[in-house]
């Protein structure tokens, strides 16, 4: 039985204020009614959060978490990772240097074969 699910990237814009945030919200707001969602913020663009972006993210979290869902963080900005640091939301997220680590970091996204391969080295 194959039990993995695919893993979401989601680039998020670079500014990630009052203005932008209703715009982003429409956009991901379908992803959040899945149930179990596993997904990535991408953070490589962003040279802006506001107040209401640090609410955004902690809205999308809260209704991931709702539905057993996972959300990460990577390729943070220097400017995101002060905003996200003053606020001390960076301590309620895991976040990854880039994608491809935080994709990774999910139990089930490989399919069985490159999971195998993984642990067994051998097999390769």
């Amino acid at each position: 039985m194959d039990t993995s699910r695919p893993v979401v990237v989601k680039r998020v814009p670079e500014n990630l204020t009052v203005r932008q945030v209703r715009v982003f919200l429409d956009e991901i707001g379908p992803l959040l009614k899945h149930d179990r969602l596993q997904i990535v913020f991408d953070f490589s663009l962003v040279r802006t959060i506001d107040s209401a972006g640090v609410d955004m993210l902690l809205l999308c979290a809260r209704q991931a978490a709702r539905r057993d869902g996972e959300l990460k963080f990577a390729a943070l900005s220097p400017q995101a990772l002060v905003m996200l640091n003053l606020t001390r939301v960076s301590r309620l997220f895991e976040i990854f240097d880039n994608t491809i680590d935080a994709v990774r970091s999910f139990s089930g996204y490989l399919p069985n074969a490159v999971r195998q391969t993984l642990q067994d080295p051998q097999v390769a």
